[in-house]
């Protein structure tokens, strides 16, 4: 794959579940499409998939049956009308990627990379944790946006995804982004600890993307299946995760 191209498919990632991982892939993926690029947004996390609920999107195709081989990737492509962007939905409560033959995921990267000529960005939404099929789907990525909060738990799973994925060659290029800040002040330690960890253990220094200081907006846009973008554009969470979108944009 041509480098240039690989650096527009963007992974988003966490080390643990619950903290915002599938809501900032979702809006990054609007900011994007709003910018008048492209943008498809493939949900990895078949197993616990939400990207399609909380978009309140019913799909008729999804990466499950296109696994089970009853259609191609491209044909399980479901378009976000509101948003202006393409999603390939998972299935939650469906099998896990990680029970995937081998072959079964090399053949849906493959598709994927055929697919990801036809836009600007694509953004994998990926599953938690540092299963095998997740360190997969990051390889396939040129960047790697990881999303931290200041949970110890969020830190130390961070620290491990990085770790194990960072190992792979060529392996993307790590940005974090802090999540769920109280302050921008609050958000600036929470980086610092992941980096300070990064920095004594890895010898590697992952830029700070950006911060986005908690917003009860945000919950009241997943409760209503609705993009915080068209819920509340003008929310503290929504300028914050803007001027991340612009950075990754700006590659």
């Amino acid at each position: 794959m041509n480098e240039t191209r690989k650096n527009n498919i963007i992974a988003v990632a966490s080390g643990k579940g619950g903290v915002g991982k599938t809501w900032l892939s979702v809006t990054l993926t609007h900011l994007i499409a709003r910018s008048g690029r492209s943008v498809l947004l493939f949900d990895g996390d078949i197993g616990l998939a939400n990207v399609d609920v909380q978009l309140g999107l019913t799909p008729q195709r999804d990466l499950s049956s296109m696994l089970a081989g009853r259609h191609s990737l491209a044909e399980a492509i479901t378009r976000y009308e509101e948003g202006g962007f393409d999603i390939i939905a998972g299935r939650s409560g469906s099998a896990s990627l990680a029970t995937m033959p081998q072959e079964k995921l090399h053949a849906m990267a493959e598709e994927l990379k055929q697919l990801q000529n036809n836009y600007d960005f694509v953004i994998i939404d990926l599953g938690a944790g540092i299963e095998q099929h997740v360190q997969f789907l990051a390889s396939l990525a040129g960047r790697c946006v990881v999303v931290v909060t200041d949970e110890p738990t969020s830190l130390t799973d961070a620290y491990a995804f990085i770790k194990v994925v960072s190992a792979h060659k060529p392996a993307p290029e790590m940005q974090i982004a802090i999540n769920q800040a109280a302050t921008q002040k609050e958000g600036e330690i929470t980086y610092h600890a992941i980096n300070k960890a990064c920095i004594n253990f890895l010898s590697m220094s992952p830029p700070l993307l950006g911060i986005i200081r908690r917003d009860n907006k945000v919950k009241d846009s997943i409760r209503s299946q609705k993009s915080l973008l068209l819920k509340a554009p003008h929310s503290t969470a929504a300028t914050d995760a803007a001027a991340i979108s612009i950075k990754l944009m700006q590659r």
